[in-house]
């Protein structure tokens, strides 16, 4: 398909007026190699796939843009509907392509692509449709762009992070799914309209899968720094474990409620991805939960398994994981979410 990227040929027989527009100052030196230009490619030009770059448009995360899609039309539309907004948004070159080749020399490369669910479909052949569909995405991304970070956000993200992995041949460290970022982001935010407060003061973890066997890590909550169960045991002040679960409840049925009112979600996920794409680029070297390799975490055995924990993400991809204090109740229930996705792997015989 037809792309359009920045350009100064607008004289006569197409002739470049940048050199008559501008005159160089004399002695001029050749840009620095040390200055970064740097490349973030989007797969999937779906609702959420468009959330993500506009949301990365808007917080100039990037010098340059690229969205990928097996529909032209759409796909064209879609950049020429960004790319028109230009006069409003930081200086990033945006294009578009059906064609893999556009993607080379990426930093981060970001999955959105994915099947929908035909009616009476079980989620297995679902995702088995999805791994079919990887199959010609990540190839040519991991060929095209062999030292990018690869984030996946298509569902199920924790097995299809590691279908990724495997298909990719890239260290664990550069492959990294969405996770629970936004499940976590959902939890601050409950937290905090129950207490009143900023959700930015709430530190809140949710960990594990990405689904119905995610975990709350209650213990660690703290609200401007102060432990919040371990100050109301203190101050006597009592509690019940069902108002905690059911604030877990509203996480895991929030996604849910929105695809019921209005078809899909795509505006939080947007600014979660967002938020992970920066932290990367940037190397802010933030602490997220994401999936990653989880493998010899918290006991966590069974073969490898991508799946939720607080990682420190910056320009090499997951810097680390953060050793979080878990209770044996929520070490536990972790191990168990490890086992919920390492049937569904062992079911796709990858």
């Amino acid at each position: 398909m037809h792309k359009s990227g920045s350009a100064s040929s607008l004289g006569p027989g197409g002739l470049d007026l940048t050199q008559t527009f501008f005159r160089q100052i004399q002695r001029a030196a050749p840009p620095s190699p040390t200055k970064r230009h740097t490349k973030i490619c989007v797969v999937g030009a779906g609702n959420v796939g468009m959330a993500i770059a506009q949301t990365i448009l808007t917080q100039d995360v990037a010098d340059e843009l690229v969205l990928i899609d097996a529909k032209p039309d759409k796909l064209r539309g879609e950049m020429l509907d960004l790319q028109h907004a230009a006069a409003f948004l930081p200086r990033t070159k945006i294009q578009a392509s059906v064609d893999y080749a556009l993607t080379a020399g990426s930093d981060l490369c970001i999955v959105t692509a994915g099947a929908r669910q035909i009616p009476g479909e079980s989620r297995l052949n679902l995702l088995q449709r999805n791994v079919t569909l990887f199959r010609s995405i990540i190839p040519p991304l991991a060929r095209y762009s062999p030292e990018a970070i690869l984030l996946i956000v298509s569902n199920p993200v924790d097995v299809l992070t590691y279908v990724a992995w495997k298909l990719s041949g890239f260290p664990s460290n550069r492959v990294i799914g969405s996770g629970t970022n936004l499940d976590s982001s959902r939890f601050r935010f409950l937290i905090a309209d129950h207490l009143d407060v900023n959700a930015q003061d709430v530190q809140a973890f949710i960990v594990g899968e990405h689904g119905d066997s995610s975990v709350a890590l209650w213990s660690s909550i703290s609200v401007g720094g102060v432990p919040v169960l371990s100050f109301l045991e203190k101050q006597q002040i009592a509690y019940e474990k069902e108002t905690l679960e059911k604030i877990h409840k509203e996480v895991i049925d929030s996604a849910y409620e929105v695809i019921s009112l209005k078809g899909y979600t795509s505006w939080a996920i947007g600014y979660s991805v967002a938020n992970l794409a920066r932290s990367i680029l940037r190397d802010q070297r933030k602490i997220h939960p994401v999936s990653v390799v989880a493998s010899g975490f918290y006991g966590i055995e069974g073969g490898d398994v991508f799946l939720s924990l607080p990682a420190q993400l910056g320009r090499g991809g997951v810097l680390g994981v953060a050793n979080v204090h878990l209770t044996d109740e929520e070490a536990h229930q972790l191990r168990d979410s490890a086992k919920t996705i390492l049937e569904v792997q062992n079911q796709l015989g990858i």
